[in-house]
């Protein structure tokens, strides 16, 4: 944010009301266990701005969550929205649980307690949660009936990424994916990419990664590399993602797959496919994938970001020198949120739209905002993600100064 302002000269006074998030809070959230026993769990939620609307950010049930995290993240959900000109906000939460360990009981207990607990601070026009790491349509369902129950009413808006039969939205389970796509097929036609014979590899193979390696398969692409937390495979020839996909359901992991690609297939290590010869390197896993010891000795031509912030600022640098082009998180996997404040707007309409609606507006907001970030990395002859966040604070500075912020 420091390197865009830089660039741009953003308003220091801007500059400073960003620095700081509005709201931070911390509870307690108590749950009665299957024993009978009670547990106190500590929850999170950061509300860093909302100039531009209200925040909007996921929840993370996580043994790691912390609050400096939580608040980098809401920082993060602000320029995200901003980027794709959704007139959303940033925010972001969590509680610091190993879900697994949890029965279902025990865990709709822990969503319902945390909900109580930051219950006056949430709702349509003040924050919108949403699922992250470790949470799922279910919990948004669960969230979103304990926040009506509070209001004596249906408030089916105060989250998104809720199941179909709760006002969710068509189109939000591979949105985020599907977003990147979008990107993408821009990024193509920029740079004379074609489809055909282009070798892809994908980082992560939970619910967005196996999304986009299906996504890219069935647009031309070949795929020749995927990976998961235990390992990764990698096959000469191209994988076939959904073949693949049933495999890991199955067996638990990629690396229990490659026979299903033929003799040229073999498991590598999540290092080693990072290193693969390739066109384009989709990171769909954890950040911090990209770092300055192993950043010198990528191959791909090209970066999508579909994690938050896979590739660190010291990467960065080295990235750039060697000609990478990095198209960054805050646009690639912008679609995830694009589609949730597409279902708020469902939601407080009470009037739900067909798959096929919300990918025309979905593909033109990508489409817009990927145009909008090339142009500005032309005038001001800067990264695609030094672009992506003058775009984000242009349109924030805007909102701030028209509202009195400063």
């Amino acid at each position: 944010m420091r390197q865009a302002a830089s660039i741009m000269k953003l308003d220091p006074n801007v500059e400073t009301i960003l620095s700081t998030p509005h709201r931070i809070l911390e509870v307690s959230v108590p749950v009665t266990m299957d024993n009978g026993s009670i547990r106190i769990f500590t929850g999170f939620r950061v509300q860093h701005n909302n100039a531009r609307g209200p925040y909007k950010g996921g929840i993370r049930f996580h043994p790691e969550v912390d609050m400096e995290e939580v608040k980098a993240l809401a920082i993060w959900m602000t320029m995200k929205c901003s980027v794709v000109g959704i007139p959303l906000g940033g925010g972001k939460g969590g509680v610091i649980v190993d879900s697994h360990t949890l029965s279902a009981l025990e865990l709709e207990r822990l969503t319902r307690s945390y909900i109580r607990a930051i219950a006056p601070a949430i709702g349509p026009t003040k924050d919108v949660p949403a699922p992250d790491m470790y949470t799922t349509p279910q919990i948004m369902a669960w969230a979103a009936d304990e926040f009506s129950k509070i209001h004596g009413e249906n408030v089916l808006g105060v989250v998104t990424g809720k199941p179909l039969e709760v006002g969710g939205s068509a189109g939000r389970g591979d949105s985020t994916s599907q977003g990147g796509i979008y990107v993408l097929e821009e990024v193509c036609k920029t740079y004379n990419l074609p489809h055909e014979g282009t070798k892809v590899v994908v980082q992560g193979f939970g619910n967005a990664g196996a999304n986009v390696a299906k996504m890219l398969h069935d647009n031309g692409f070949k795929v020749v590399g995927v990976s998961d937390s235990r390992g990764g495979i990698y096959c000469e020839n191209g994988i076939n993602p959904d073949a693949t996909h049933s495999c890991k359901l199955d067996k638990g992991s990629v690396v229990e797959c490659s026979g299903i690609g033929g003799e040229n297939c073999k498991v590598i290590t999540n290092e080693e496919l990072l290193e693969l010869e390739c066109d384009i390197l989709f990171l769909s896993a954890m950040e911090n994938q990209v770092t300055a010891a192993n950043a010198d000795r990528i191959k791909a031509r090209f970066i999508v970001e579909l994690a938050n912030g896979p590739v660190t600022p010291e990467a960065d640098v080295v990235l750039e020198k060697k000609g990478v082009l990095v198209v960054p998180d805050i646009l690639a996997n912008a679609g995830g949120v694009t589609v949730s404040y597409f279902e708020l707007v469902q939601n407080e309409a009470n009037f739900y739209w067909t798959d096929e609606e919300v990918q025309e507006r979905l593909k033109k907001i990508m489409v817009d905002s990927w145009n909008n970030v090339a142009d500005l990395a032309k005038k001001y002859n800067c990264t695609l993600r030094q672009a992506a966040f003058i775009a984000a604070l242009k349109r924030l500075e805007a909102a701030i100064k028209l509202r009195g912020y400063n």
